[in-house]
C-alpha cells in the first residue's frame, strides 16, 4: 500500500506552506532555468533571442497539454487519497502513466512537423524564425521525458509530497548553468549549436530528471516498480482522467495561444526588440509569481484530499488562507517590481530598445500580480472539486477573446501602440479574477 501524507487534519496554514514552500524554490529554480536560456541566447544577438522568446508559446503548448491531463490526475487522485480508495488509487496511477506515455509520443510526431509553421504563423522570419525553429524541434523530439515527469509529479504532489520535484527542479539549473554554454557556444570542443544548443541541453536535464525523480517515487513508496500493472489500466478511469484533465490542459493551451495573440500584436505594433523585450520581461515576471504557483499546488492537493473525506469546512479554510498568503506575498513583489525593472530587464540584453519594452511591460503589468492570485487559487479550488470546466470559459475569454478586442481597440483605435497591449493584458486578468472569485464563492455554497 502506497505511504500517503495525511492533508485532512492539523492546521492548515502549516500544511499549506509545507507544500507550497519547496514547490515556490522548486519553480524558483525552474524560472532562473529559463532566465539562463534567455541569458545566453541574448548573447547570441537580438534576432536568435526574439526567434527564442517567439518559440516559448510553441514550447508551452507541450506543457500545457502535459500539466494539463497531470493536473487531472493529480486532482483525481488526492480525492481518492482522501477517501483511502486503494482500488481507485493504483487505477489512477497506472492509467494516467499510460496516458501521458501516449500523449508524449503523439506531441514529438506533431512538434517535428508543425512547429516552424506555428513559428512563422506568429511572424517571426528571417534569423528569428530559423534559429527558433532550431530550438523548439529539439525540444519536441525530447517530449518523452516531460509526459513522464509530469506524472511522477502529479502523484507525488497528490500525496503531498513536493520536495523531491524541488530538488530535481535546484539540480537541474545548475546542470543546465553547465551545459548551457557548452551546447551553445561549442566549449571543449563541441560543436557551436546556438539555440539548438538550448534546447539540447534542456532536453538532457529532461532526461536526467526522470530517472532522478523515478528513483525518489520508489523511495518514497508511492509508486514503485512493482506497482507498474497493466491491469489496472481501465478505460473508464482513462475517461474520467480526461474528463478532469482535458478542461484543465484546454485552460493551459488557452495561455499558449493568448501568448501567440500577444507576440502577433507585438509584430504588428512593434519590432524584433519588441518581442526580444517581452520575453525577457515575462521571464522575470514569473519569478514574482512563484509564490502563487507554488499555492496553486498546494491548494489542489489540500482541497482534493478533503474533498474526498467529505471535510468541507476545512475546504473554505484553505482557500481563504491561500488567498490570504497569496496576495501579502505578492503586495511585497509588486513594490519590488516596479522600480527595479530596467535593470532587471538589462541583465539580459544591453540593447536599450530591448530594456525599454522590458520596462514598459512590468511597469504596467505588475498591476495585475494580485489578480493572478486569484486566478490560481480559484482555479485550483475548483479543479479540486472536480469543477474544471469553468477554467476553459475564464481562458478563453481573458486569453483570447478580450485580449484580440482590446489590443486592436487600444493599440490602433486609441494609438496607444505596445502600451495598448499591456494595459489590456492588465484588464482582462482582473476581469477574468473576479469572474473566477465569483465561480469560486458559488461552488463554494453548494458544499454546505
Amino acid at each position: 500500500m502506497a505511504e500517503q501524507i495525511s492533508l485532512t487534519e492539523g492546521s492548515i496554514r502549516p500544511q499549506l506552506l509545507r507544500i507550497a514552500v519547496p514547490m515556490s524554490v522548486g519553480l524558483f529554480f525552474n524560472t532562473l532555468f529559463n532566465v539562463v536560456d534567455t541569458f545566453y541566447a541574448g548573447r547570441l544577438g537580438t534576432a536568435s533571442l526574439a526567434g527564442m522568446s517567439a518559440s516559448f508559446s510553441v514550447f508551452f503548448i507541450q506543457n500545457a497539454l502535459l500539466s494539463g491531463l497531470a493536473t487531472g490526475v493529480s486532482a483525481l487522485l488526492a480525492q481518492a487519497l482522501g477517501r483511502k480508495d486503494e482500488v481507485a488509487i493504483r487505477r489512477l496511477k497506472n492509467t494516467g502513466l499510460v496516458l501521458l506515455v501516449s500523449l508524449s509520443l503523439v506531441l514529438t510526431v506533431a512538434g517535428l512537423i508543425g512547429s516552424p509553421w506555428l513559428l512563422y504563423v506568429l511572424g517571426a522570419r528571417g534569423l528569428a524564425l530559423s534559429e527558433g525553429s532550431r530550438y523548439v524541434r529539439t525540444i519536441y523530439a525530447g517530449s518523452l521525458f516531460w509526459g513522464i515527469n509530469a506524472i511522477l509529479h502529479a502523484i507525488l504532489s497528490a500525496h503531498g509530497q513536493t520536495r523531491p520535484y524541488r530538488n530535481f527542479l535546484i539540480i537541474g539549473f545548475f546542470l543546465n548553468l553547465i551545459l548551457d554554454p557548452l551546447f551553445i557556444f561549442g566549449w571543449l570542443g563541441l560543436p557551436r549549436m546556438g539555440t539548438m544548443g538550448v534546447a539540447l541541453a534542456t532536453v538532457l536535464v529532461q532526461a536526467l530528471g526522470t530517472i532522478y525523480l523515478g528513483r525518489q517515487i520508489a523511495a518514497n513508496k508511492v509508486f514503485q516498480a512493482k506497482d507498474v500493472d497493466r491491469s489496472q489500466v481501465r478505460r473508464v478511469v482513462a475517461g474520467e482522467i480526461l474528463t478532469q484533465g482535458v478542461p484543465a490542459a484546454l485552460n493551459m493551451l488557452t495561455i499558449a495561444l493568448g501568448v501567440f495573440v500577444i507576440n502577433w500584436f507585438i509584430y504588428r505594433f512593434g519590432s524584433d526588440a519588441a518581442t526580444a523585450g517581452y520575453g525577457v520581461a515575462v521571464r522575470i515576471e514569473q519569478l514574482a509569481l512563484l509564490p502563487a504557483l507554488g499555492l496553486n499546488t498546494a491548494t489542489l492537493a489540500m482541497v482534493g484530499q478533503n474533498a474526498g473525506a467529505g471535510k468541507f469546512d476545512r475546504v473554505r479554510e484553505v482557500y481563504h488562507t491561500s488567498l490570504k498568503l497569496g496576495a501579502l506575498i505578492m503586495t511585497i513583489g509588486m513594490a519590488l517590481l516596479y522600480p527595479l525593472a530596467p535593470w532587471l530587464v538589462s541583465l539580459f540584453n544591453q540593447d536599450p530598445d530591448v530594456i525599454a519594452e522590458g520596462t514598459s511591460y512590468l511597469r504596467i503589468e505588475f498591476l495585475a500580480l494580485n489578480a493572478y492570485v486569484i486566478l490560481n487559487v480559484c482555479l485550483s479550488l475548483l479543479q479540486g472539486l472536480k469543477r474544471p470546466h469553468y477554467a476553459v470559459w475564464i481562458g478563453l475569454y481573458r486569453q483570447i477573446v478580450m485580449p484580440i478586442l482590446l489590443f486592436n481597440l487600444l493599440g490602433r483605435v486609441f494609438g496607444l501602440g505596445l502600451d495598448g497591449i499591456w494595459w489590456g493584458i492588465v484588464f482582462t486578468t482582473w476581469s477574468g479574477a473576479m469572474a473566477t472569485l465569483l465561480f469560486a464563492r458559488r461552488e463554494l455554497k453548494r458544499l454546505f
